[in-house]
């Protein structure tokens, strides 16, 4: 396609070129790509610049060949690191969110997941969620529950056999209060039953190890194609391979000095009885 600067209108009539060519209608396409119908009019007439996730979501949406899709990606970032600020997130509908990233999820074969923040939300439970979404600036009640709902929706994930998915969260998350205390011990049930599924491993990094590194960020990485970081004032995506890399290391390395199986059950256990006799002084 040629080196020359992309801009919105020229990857704007690339994409409505190639869903012209396979057959398929805004509509479908978008369905597809998790997006609304307007946005996909938007981007296919130059009116928005779509990011890289757009652009892979669409690409896949329509069907192209990886060959295709590689090319295509290659020449559509400009930059291979793009950052959106949570505010934007929030602006269009934090559900919206939620389900970019099902889509995301559901194109993975390998899921790897480190967490120094939060318990990961596709290991979510539903009160635990609710907790995330309310501290301020509040969210309006319909918008929350949607946003909940979505979330919890991408769970659906986890039950297929096909897809494999390592998650890594540090010990000071699971103490990490943000509900009461009957609500982080259910959770940390939550956290024990999901462990069993034989597609998922869960290691818990705990606080008495000699560290490897800093849990500067959390991050997500799906297979080796992208990396999902957040930070507090936005969400980072990068597809560079040269970044990519520092991430699966990373990944690794956290991963060499955490718990796992019996001894992972037992320090989460451990955890909620805490909560519980917590609950009990209450």
């Amino acid at each position: 396609m040629g080196a020359a600067p992309l801009t919105a209108d020229s990857i704007g009539r690339a994409l409505r070129a190639l869903r012209d060519t396979s057959g398929l209608t805004g509509d479908a396409v978008a369905r597809r790509a998790s997006m609304s119908a307007g946005k996909l009019s938007k981007i296919e007439t130059g009116r928005v610049l779509p990011t890289v996730q757009d652009v892979d979501l669409l690409l896949t949406a329509i069907g192209v060949s990886q060959e295709v899709k590689e090319e295509f990606l290659t020449t559509a970032r400009a930059e291979a690191t793009e950052a959106t600020a949570w505010r934007l997130l929030r602006r269009m509908g934090p559900w919206k969110h939620q389900k970019s990233l099902r889509a995301i999820e559901a194109t993975t074969a390998e899921l790897r997941l480190f967490q120094g923040q939060l318990i990961p939300g596709l290991l979510q439970t539903p009160e635990y969620v609710s907790a995330v979404f309310s501290p301020p600036p509040a969210l309006p009640e319909e918008t929350r529950a949607k946003t909940v709902a979505a979330r919890l929706e991408r769970q659906a994930v986890l039950y297929e056999p096909s897809r494999s998915f390592r998650f890594l969260i540090c010990e000071h998350v699971l103490r990490w209060r943000i509900s009461e205390p009957a609500v982080m011990a259910l959770q940390m049930d939550q956290l024990v039953s999901v462990s069993r599924l034989p597609n998922v491993s869960l290691g818990v990094v705990p606080n008495g190890r000699r560290m490897p590194d800093f849990p500067m960020t959390c991050f997500s990485m799906h297979d080796d194609r992208l990396v999902i970081v957040e930070t507090f004032h936005s969400e980072v995506t990068t597809r560079d391979p040269k970044d990519v890399q520092v991430y699966a290391d990373t990944f690794e390395r956290f991963a060499t000095v955490a718990v796992y199986r019996e001894a992972m059950t037992a320090l989460v256990e451990g955890v909620r009885d805490e909560f519980l006799r917590q609950q009990e002084r209450s």
